[in-house]
């Protein structure tokens, strides 16, 4: 599986982006995805997740702020982001696991290259 990740840019603190995650191969719907995140400085850390059956789960920082979604007829997740705060300035990346829809980045299989997200104060 290849993911390609895109959407990122620079927006104004409290605005929204929509970050994509478009995967190749015939078996999409059978991955759970990921979203994670790393700060200039930090570890990655987990954003957001989608199992393959259809449940979301989402870092406390990000709850009701952020919205994982995934469409399996056009092999994309999405990660809509509202309200952005400076402190979600990071490169987001997508992954896939051919597991459950995990919190711990060691259990993703696969990886896009990531893109940047910047939130101005």
């Amino acid at each position: 599986v290849q993911l390609q990740a895109s959407g990122g840019g620079l927006v104004q603190a409290g605005g929204s982006l929509r970050l994509s995650c478009a995967a190749s191969g015939r078996t999409f719907s059978r991955y759970a995805m990921g979203w994670f995140r790393q700060a200039p400085g930090k570890e990655r850390e987990f954003v957001a997740a989608h199992s393959w059956s259809g449940s979301a789960y989402y870092a406390d920082s990000v709850k009701g702020r952020f919205t994982i979604s995934r469409d399996n007829a056009k092999n994309t997740v999405y990660l809509q982001m509202n309200n952005l705060k400076p402190g979600d300035t990071a490169i987001y990346y997508c992954a896939a696991s051919t597991g459950i829809a995990a919190t711990v980045d060691r259990l993703y299989d696969y990886w896009g290259q990531g893109t940047q997200v910047t939130v101005s104060s």
